[in-house]
C-alpha cells in the first residue's frame, strides 16, 4: 500500500467515525438521489438532473461552485467529509436551515408550497398525504410560499413574532 493509498484510508475510516450508521445509510441514500448516472461520483450533470426532476434548473455556475468544494472528485468519502465540514460546529437548527437552503436556489428563505410538498412526497422517507397534512397545520406559509426560517424555529420552539 503506497503513502497516498494509507493516507486516503485513515480519511475515510475517521470520516466515517463521525457519524452512526443510521447517518450513513442516511447519507448513502442521499448521494445515490443525487448520482443520477450511478457512476459513484457526483457532477455537474448528476446535479442538473436532480435539480431538473425537481422542476428547477439553477445556472451551470452555480452547479460548478457547488461541485468544486469537493477538493478533487466528489465520491461518497468526499461527501461524508463535506457534511462532516459543514456540520462541525453548528447546532442542530443551523443544520435544519442549511438542509432547507439546500432547495433554496435563489436563497430566499422560502421554498414554493407544491416544491415542499413534492420533497416531502417524493424525497427521503415520503410523507403521507395526511403527514403532510399535519406539516401545513404548523408551517408558516404566506402566498403560496414556505418560511423555512420560521419554520425551523417553530419547529425547534422558537416562536417568531410576525
Amino acid at each position: 500500500m503506497s503513502e497516498g493509498e494509507k493516507k486516503a484510508k485513515a480519511a475515510t475510516s475517521s470520516v466515517l467515525t463521525k457519524f452512526t450508521q443510521n447517518q450513513i445509510q442516511e447519507m448513502k441514500e442521499a448521494f445515490t438521489m443525487i448520482d443520477q448516472n450511478r457512476d459513484g461520483l457526483i457532477d455537474v450533470s448528476d446535479l442538473k438532473e436532480m435539480y431538473s426532476s425537481l422542476g428547477l434548473s439553477p445556472q451551470d455556475k452555480i452547479l460548478q461552485d457547488m461541485v468544486k468544494e469537493a477538493p478533487g472528485q466528489l465520491n461518497f468519502t468526499m461527501f461524508l467529509s463535506l457534511f462532516s465540514e459543514k456540520l462541525s460546529g453548528t447546532d442542530p437548527e443551523e443544520t435544519l436551515r442549511n438542509a432547507f437552503a439546500m432547495f433554496d436556489a435563489d436563497n430566499t428563505g422560502h421554498i414554493s408550497e407544491d416544491y415542499m410538498k413534492d420533497l416531502l412526497e417524493n424525497m427521503g422517507d415520503n410523507f403521507s398525504k395526511d403527514e403532510i397534512r399535519q406539516v401545513w397545520k404548523e408551517a408558516p406559509i404566506h402566498g403560496g410560499k414556505v418560511d423555512y426560517q420560521a419554520f425551523v424555529s417553530k419547529i425547534k420552539g422558537k416562536e417568531q413574532e410576525d
